[in-house]
């Protein structure tokens, strides 16, 4: 007598279904998208040669990443810094490539530690009118600028929300021209970067920063939890060998050389008539 088992049946059926399924998926996975904050040089910013892409220390890190774990990651660009973010958290993109924590982002991202680099965000004025800065209360009854959806660690957020007029704009080229225009007493931004993109807009002889700075934030590699290729496996793969990276010379080195590269692709400054 033969013994029917119609739900093994079907369970074998089933698995033989979805087995290619779950194996394209699988390849699918090898291959990641990335994207960032497009005006952050030496950490990211747009390729002259290849504007759809982003390249710059934090690039630097996902090639390694992907050479190492045997993947392919393309660093691009999808616009302004609101845009970039929108399409990680929905994920459009699998990866933001350097992103702050806090604990709005928490509930939509998962973040791979340590993190890998820091940058200090400071108050930026024009220069010959800044104003006496010792701290964060210094900065209350004044009309202050940022960028959308920008963070400069959990504790200022929170304190600014509660105690500041920040005005947001969706690029850091816009919120340096409204400095420069009097619509802003003063900026919040990243040091490094501001240094960078004051100089690429012909404004950094014009500006200032006052110390001290408002934050120090790490940089993390974060997953977007709507990829499907957010799984377990991958993030703690990715965590082992950050951890790897963070204990030798190479963030450093990323951001040494970027710096230089960014620094080759500007042109020269007209120098003044006399």
């Amino acid at each position: 007598m033969i013994e029917r088992r119609p739900g093994r049946l079907w369970l074998l059926l089933l698995c033989w279904v979805l087995t290619p399924k779950l194996a394209l998926a699988a390849d699918d996975c090898r291959h990641l998208t990335a994207t960032g904050n497009p005006e952050y040089p030496p950490y990211l910013w747009r390729d002259p040669d290849n504007p759809e892409q982003l390249i710059g220390a934090n690039a630097d890190l996902l090639k390694h990443l992907a050479k190492t774990l045997g993947l392919e990651v393309q660093v691009v660009y999808s616009g302004p810094w609101s845009r970039a973010q929108e399409d990680v958290r929905t994920g459009s993109i699998d990866m933001m490539a350097g992103y702050f924590i806090t604990q709005a982002r928490q509930q939509t991202m998962d973040f791979i530690k340590p993190a890998f680099l820091s940058t200090p965000s400071v108050v930026w004025v024009r220069r010959g009118e800044g104003f006496a800065y010792h701290g964060w209360a210094d900065l209350k009854g004044r009309n202050g600028g940022t960028l959308v959806n920008n963070s400069h660690g959990q504790a200022f957020d929170d304190y600014a929300k509660a105690n500041l007029n920040l005005e947001a704009v969706p690029s850091a080229s816009q919120a340096f021209l409204k400095l420069v225009h009097k619509r802003n007493d003063y900026l919040i931004y990243e040091q490094y970067p501001g240094m960078a993109l004051a100089q690429t807009l012909g404004l950094d002889k014009g500006l200032q920063v006052l110390q001290p700075a408002v934050s120090s934030e790490g940089l993390y590699l974060a997953l977007s939890q709507a990829s499907p290729c957010n799984q377990p496996r991958l993030r703690e793969q990715l965590a082992q060998k950050m951890t790897e990276i963070v204990a030798s010379d190479l963030p450093q080195q990323w951001l040494q050389r970027n710096l230089q590269v960014w620094q080759r692709q500007q042109p020269p400054r007209a120098e003044p008539q006399r």
